[in-house]
């Protein structure tokens, strides 16, 4: 008998529908803001202002993409985000994972003091006011590599990472050594390529945390030109006379085919912002379980 048969008669039971029914549930209520987002931000001002709850597409517009899309401080953020998200994971992946490597080697001089060190940051911190003092003598005050170099390194991550290097056999790092390799070219030749999985988890990780930075940019940054995509948003939703909200305006009136709405200049903006993490996403989602897994494994 074939496993195939035996699929065919298996029958459901009762746990299996209600398990069924509620993570069809659980999956409607997370699935349905983004539908909202998507069907809001296509849609004319005449049928989105007629409801009050919009649930079901009634129209098709993409003027307010058409306008998005003119407005030339959305992609100067697109562009400052993309460079703090690109250059941001590639500092942070390389700091985490040779600190990481090097916590993970008991024979290390003040080791335990390093780690007891970075725990304490895990639970303390000196506050705004000193952080601002530190970052502005720096120099990083209206510069976006605010967003890249204070925000670098995660503590529970490199903990997690840390752990992970302790479980890889010490016999691989002693053959290599026999053979003439120093730990440089062991972690860049041995040990991150074994752990693919676990470093695109990782990396996935500080993309999101770049992608949607906004708190060092709306406490640091005040030059409009240097905003990321997330200050861009928060102004596209909260300030009622945005550039967007003058510029739908004077596209109505230019070309008197009726209102641009708002909200749908603000859906729009949530839609396009999202896409490039939606576009990465399923190229890592491969790794990302097996990732998670080691991870969890206790060094």
């Amino acid at each position: 008998m074939t496993d195939t048969t035996v699929k065919k008669r298996k029958k459901w039971s009762v746990f299996d529908i209600v398990a069924f029914v509620a993570l069809g549930l659980l999956a409607l209520v997370t699935f349905f803001p983004f539908y909202n987002v998507l069907i809001i931000s296509v849609a004319k001002f005449e049928a989105i202002s007629k409801s009050d709850f919009y649930i079901f597409p009634l129209s098709f517009d993409l003027s307010a993409y058409k306008l998005l899309l003119q407005d030339m401080k959305f992609w100067s953020s697109i562009l400052n985000s993309v460079i703090v998200t690109v250059v941001g994971v590639l500092f942070s992946m390389t700091i985490s994972v040779a600190g990481a490597y090097a916590l993970s080697k008991r024979g290390m001089p003040g080791r335990n003091i390093m780690l007891s060190l970075i725990l304490f940051t895990m639970f303390f911190n000196g506050g705004l006011i000193p952080f601002y003092l530190v970052v502005k003598d720096l120099g990083f005050v209206n510069n976006i590599l605010v967003m890249i170099i204070p925000a670098g390194l995660n503590t529970f991550y490199l903990i997690i990472m840390k752990n992970y290097f302790n479980t890889i056999p010490e016999s691989l790092e002693e053959s290599a050594k026999l053979d003439g390799a120093n730990d440089l070219y062991i972690l860049y030749k041995i040990i991150i390529p074994i752990s693919a999985p676990f470093m695109a988890t990782f990396a996935l990780f500080y993309a999101v945390e770049r992608w949607n930075e906004w708190w060092y940019a709306l406490i640091f940054i005040s030059d409009a030109a240097k905003a990321p995509l997330q200050i861009y948003l928060r102004e596209t939703l909260i300030t009622s006379n945005s550039l967007l909200s003058q510029m739908a305006q004077t596209m109505a009136e230019q070309e008197q085919t009726g209102k641009v709405y708002t909200p749908a200049l603000q859906m729009a903006a949530i839609v396009v912002s999202s896409i490039p993490i939606i576009v990465v996403y399923p190229f890592l989602q491969k790794h990302f379980n097996k990732g998670i897994m080691v991870g969890s494994i206790k060094g």
